[in-house]
């Protein structure tokens, strides 16, 4: 299944996997405190990326996204997981959700080292950059309950 998922992100997000230094961050408990940009992200470009099949979020899952149509059922429902998960939790599930569950089929989207069945052009990039993940969290810590 991870074969797959890898395979489907190097067609889907071409405009992604461009060589980037990822950005230093430290986990703390089942977090990431600080943004990896050092700035908020904006809630509305999150929403346009998780609403965006190339990002892959809602091939997996299902969103609060009435005009999206044929939405995933293999992962949790996304609406209410602001209340579910702080910001932090929610930044490194993004990051890493290898740290959560090591044999996760969702894909760590800011992590470049010790991936196997890469395909070559994302050998060493990241699926999103920065920026990227911290539109999705500022998108994803809206969904309240």
């Amino acid at each position: 299944m991870a074969a797959i998922a890898c395979c489907f992100l190097a067609a889907a997000l071409p405009h992604v996997a461009v060589a980037q230094a990822l950005a230093s961050y430290s986990i703390a408990g089942d977090g990431i405190a600080e943004s990896l940009t050092g700035q908020p992200g904006d809630a509305v470009r999150g929403r346009a990326l998780v609403a965006d099949r190339s990002s892959t979020c809602i091939l997996c899952h299902a969103a609060p996204l009435p005009e999206v149509r044929f939405q995933g059922d293999l992962a949790p429902n996304l609406a209410g997981v602001g209340s579910r998960w702080s910001v932090p939790q929610l930044r490194l599930r993004l990051v890493d959700a290898s740290k959560f569950k090591s044999d996760t089929i969702m894909p760590s989207y800011y992590r470049a080292d010790g991936l196997t069945r890469v395909g070559r052009n994302w050998q060493g990039k990241p699926i999103l950059g920065a920026e990227q993940i911290e539109d999705i969290v500022a998108y994803l810590a809206t969904l309240r309950d």
